[in-house]
């Protein structure tokens, strides 16, 4: 794949860039914010139960079940039924997500990082546009 230039710019447009829509597929999903915080969670502590994860993240349940749904049809992520009472079940990265793991974990640190510093631009932000 390449990304043509012109002027400076990047030429995303399917003629130059075919799998481009197919990128923005995978990044919608793994880049949205939740997906990113499961990520991190069960790569920093491995095998999590839903409400352990549920309790870590403070998301909700619906917003839980839907990403983890997503991250196991998206192969990152294995949902282990257990037929207890009550039922017990467990969320760890397949070897896909692990591989996923370096980056993401990246970019939290990046995050964590820069936080006063994205502060501070926020406030010069705010303040010159009398937000």
């Amino acid at each position: 794949m390449t990304l043509g230039h012109t002027k400076g710019t990047n030429m995303l447009d399917a003629e130059r860039c075919p799998d481009c829509k197919r990128i923005n597929e995978v990044l919608s999903r793994v880049g949205d914010r939740w997906s990113v915080l499961v990520i991190i969670s069960l790569a920093e502590y491995g095998t999590l139960r839903f409400n352990e994860l549920k309790r870590n993240l403070g998301i909700s349940q619906r917003m839980l079940s839907l990403t983890l749904k997503e991250l196991e049809r998206d192969g990152l992520v294995n949902r282990r039924y257990h037929p207890t009472i009550p039922p017990k079940v467990e969320y760890n990265l397949t070897p896909l997500g692990e591989s996923f793991r370096e980056p993401v974990v990246a970019l939290g640190h990046w995050a964590l990082g820069n936080l006063s510093t994205i502060d501070t631009a926020r406030a010069h932000y705010d303040e010159a546009s009398g937000n």
